[in-house]
């Protein structure tokens, strides 16, 4: 009788062993094709749950997979440790946000190890170390010295309660991502980097397997709009500005337009503004600007705006053209200034029936007579009320227009791009430090590359007043100018943390190189990444940041691939109780207390089984508890041995072993395309199958103890994967070589795997109306779906009604019609 499985025992036995023989290092080498296999690494919250064990374990099974069949593998972690929770840590609780931090990676360091996965920890990489956000600002001096990075006053996402500036991607639906609060607008001097550049080349993923949706999401982010820029002229007292000019999709319809809205924080406006109506514009003005983007796109939301009391004229028709100011015009799309086109534009038609403006039609809608349109006409249609261009269709129209525009210098076609310049500053002091100082006598000034880094003060005052606590710091603060010795001040705001993760994957190829980011070497023999999963929250994010962040690198020659990551899976979501975990809801779930009891190769193949890796499911401890005993099964039908039955024929021997191949190499073949195609848990499902075999014919001793043995050994390299203690433990106690983790995956014999087939004859009220070949192995609704199939059977199955089947196993199918 085998000793009971005690996993705790095992599994600290063995990642003892495997740290110190370094199992796991790697390194360049040429003979096997490199696999670089890269799971999102964590935000430094102090606890993983089991969340982060959901995407983490699989994709360490994956990386074992790719490991066995002989590839050079690279599967490192690390720690994404800038960012808000930490100092406001640092705020609630009295704790500098370096020791928060440090401390939360030790324990998240240990959690991680228990999964028992094959970390390279000689790569790890914690972002907020000096000897890592050196990097970080040297490639913003690179971005700056390319023109890809720019300081300049803008409005910006404020949140009130984290105190700081959000990027566009971190406000979701009006509301900080982060704390919920309602985001507001600020003017405030910001860097940003110009991704805008990259906008085209970020909408194409040509030659990425990366899931439609993904692409979708990034597309959708840029928004490229292709229609034309209009000038309208303008003439009015004080204004240098001789023209506003607007972008529109629909030139089409520039006759139609009654009515202009500008932003209500476009540049202009204040200009423009009567002195009769300077003051409830202002107000308006005051009161656009509490509100969110989101609020003020609502299509639900009643528009209103106001008349500033100033004119253009429209180019086309030589019409006086009123200037409103309307808060669902945005300074972030286009030019800020909008025609207003309402006969065709449902926004517009709502506006002007609000404020009684003109609604002239220019698109006839089929049928129409001439009558006053009770809605919106916005489909395509033939230009009417339009001068020269009446009769034309509206695609020809649109070209007809642009063509005219540029022949009288009135406009261009023109490109638009939903997509803004990415803003990095933030008014925080856990960040990078911006590397830059300000002189009176030389302006803005890069700092020397010989300085950096640029260390964050241990003595910083950590209380939110809407400014970055460096500023009151002055031994940061105050410094000398780099070109000119004079007194000077440092650039008090931090990059934005999507900053240091823009790049991580790159220093994991050489993390401890002090003379770059990386050895071009050693880069270009990993990158890019192989496999990158994580979640699809990061889609216009992390993601996104990360393709701006190589296609700049690449052009200013300092990579030679111009995408990080060939391969994107996305995983689902673990619920507890139909909901998101939530430390808010209580309903988290801590890995440490099952791995305790169970054995984190039970949470592993437990994560795997539960549903779909791309879907994520519910989390039960009762399925926990079947993984569990479906282990000590297997525990014990390895070790407990195996004797042949005595009673047993030569020639049913010689069958019961041929069957056993056949199962053992159907199966290898099944794990094999499950893994290959990530879909762990069938893979889990067929490796259960395989056992529950072994353990009837172990039963029968229907088998020769080799061909035994040869299935066991088999059944334990398709398990390593999955539980690689458990694996290594009943490989070792079998006799065979350390380590299991060193053997090449097991390859199937196709013809071995092929079931042996029968012919099955298909009767109709018992004549003969087929033959069909079948495998042996074929059930009863298998041969039932067959024979309806058949179309010499369903000749005599029309108009007819089935009584019933009857089924003789491997034999015949006899079908009752009346």
């Amino acid at each position: 009788m085998a000793v009971g499985y005690n996993p705790q025992q095992i599994e600290g036995k063995w990642q003892r062993r495997w740290a110190e023989d370094k199992l796991y290092q790697v390194t360049e080498d040429d003979t096997r094709r490199k696999w670089y296999a890269l799971t999102m690494f964590p935000y430094t919250s102090g606890d993983l749950h089991i969340g982060h064990w959901y995407a983490m374990v699989p994709a360490d099974v994956h990386a074992r997979f790719k490991r066995m069949q002989g590839c050079n593998v690279l599967h490192p972690m690390g720690f994404d440790a800038f960012g808000l929770p930490a100092e406001n840590a640092a705020i609630k609780r009295g704790i500098h946000p370096f020791t928060w931090t440090m401390q939360n990676i030790a324990n998240m360091r240990r959690q991680l190890k228990s999964i028992g996965a094959i970390y390279d920890w000689s790569r790890e990489v914690i972002t907020c170390l000096p000897e890592y956000y050196k990097w970080t600002q040297w490639f913003f001096l690179k971005l700056y010295e390319a023109g890809l990075a720019y300081r300049d006053k803008a409005p910006v996402n404020w949140c009130a309660n984290c105190q700081t500036v959000l990027a566009n991607e971190q406000v979701v639906n009006g509301f900080c991502e982060r704390c919920g609060t309602v985001v507001t607008r600020r003017d405030l001097a910001q860097w940003f980097f110009r991704i805008t550049r990259y906008a085209d080349e970020l909408r194409q993923h040509d030659g990425l397997d990366w899931p439609e949706r993904i692409k979708i999401m990034q597309r959708n982010w840029v928004g490229k709009s292709l229609g034309a820029e209009i000038a309208f002229s303008l003439d009015h007292p004080g204004v240098s500005e001789k023209e506003i000019r607007v972008f529109t999709t629909r030139p089409d319809t520039v006759f139609g337009v009654t009515f202009m809205v500008l932003a209500p924080e476009h540049p202009l406006l204040a200009k423009l503004v009567a002195p009769e109506r300077r003051a409830e514009v202002e107000a308006y003005i005051e009161r656009s600007r509490r509100r969110t983007d989101i609020e003020r796109l609502a299509t639900e939301r009643e528009k209103e705006g106001m008349f500033v009391g100033a004119y253009v004229v429209n180019p086309l028709n030589g019409e006086k053209v009123p200037i409103w100011t309307a808060d669902y015009v945005l300074m972030s799309y286009g030019t800020g200034a909008v025609m207003g086109v309402p006969a065709h534009d449902e926004r517009d038609f709502a506006f002007a029936k609000k404020y009684s403006l003109p609604i002239p039609v220019v698109i006839a809608p089929p049928g129409w007579q001439g009558e006053e349109l009770k809605e919106a006409y916005t489909e395509p249609g033939v230009m009417v009320n339009s001068g020269r261009f009446n009769g034309l269709s509206s695609e020809s129209g649109i070209a007809a227009v642009c063509d005219y525009l540029e022949e009288k210098g009135w406009g261009k076609r023109a490109v638009s791009y939903r997509l803004r310049d990415w803003l990095i500053s933030r008014q925080r002091y856990w960040g990078a430090p911006i590397p830059i100082v300000y002189c009176e006598r030389c302006g803005i000034v890069p700092v020397p590359e010989s300085s950096l880094p640029v260390l964050l003060p241990e003595n910083a005052e950590f209380k939110p007043t809407g400014e970055s606590p460096l500023k009151y710091c002055p031994e940061f603060v105050n410094t000398t100018c780099p070109r000119c010795s004079a007194p000077a001040r440092r650039e008090t705001d931090t990059m934005d943390t999507f900053m240091c993760s823009s790049w991580y994957f790159l220093r994991y190829a050489s993390p401890d190189y002090e003379a770059a980011p990386f050895e071009a070497d050693k880069l270009d023999y990993w990158l890019p990444v192989d496999l990158y999963t994580g979640g699809a929250e990061h889609a216009v994010m992390h993601l996104f940041y990360a393709r701006f962040f190589v296609k700049a690198l690449r052009d200013m020659g300092l990579v030679s691939f111009g995408e990080p990551f060939q391969r994107l899976f996305n995983q689902g979501v673990i619920i507890v109780e139909r909901q998101k975990m939530s430390k808010s809801r209580g309903n988290v779930i801590n890995p440490d207390e099952y791995v305790a009891e169970l054995g984190a190769d039970a949470v592993r193949a437990y994560l795997m089984f539960v549903a779909p890796w791309e879907q994520g499911g519910e989390w039960d401890d009762s399925g926990l508890s079947g993984i569990s005993r479906w282990l000590n099964r297997l525990w014990h039908l390895v070790l407990e041995g195996y004797d042949p039955g005595e009673a047993v024929g030569a020639e049913a021997r010689a069958e019961a072993e041929r069957a056993l191949a056949r199962i053992t190499h159907q199966t290898t073949r099944k794990v094999t395309g499950d893994l290959e195609r990530i879909r762990f848990n069938v893979m889990i499902s067929a490796l259960m199958e395989f056992t529950n075999y072994l353990a009837k014919v172990k039963e029968a001793g229907s088998v020769g103890k080799d061909a035994w043995a040869g299935s066991i050994r088999t059944l334990l390299l398709l398990l390593a994967p999955t539980a690689p203690h458990l694996a290594e433990e009943l490989w070792q106690r079998l006799g065979y070589d350390y380590s299991i983790h060193n053997q090449r995956w097991p390859e199937w014999d196709e013809a071995l795997a092929k079931d042996e087939e029968v012919t099955l004859v298909l009767q109709v009220n018992g004549k003969l109306r087929d033959r069909i070949t079948v495998p042996v192995s074929i059930i009863e609704e298998e041969a039932k779906e067959l024979a309806r199939g058949s179309k010499k059977v369903q000749l005599y199955l029309e108009d007819k009604r089935i009584i019933r089947e009857i089924y003789v196993p491997g034999k015949l199918l006899n079908i009752v019609v009346k």
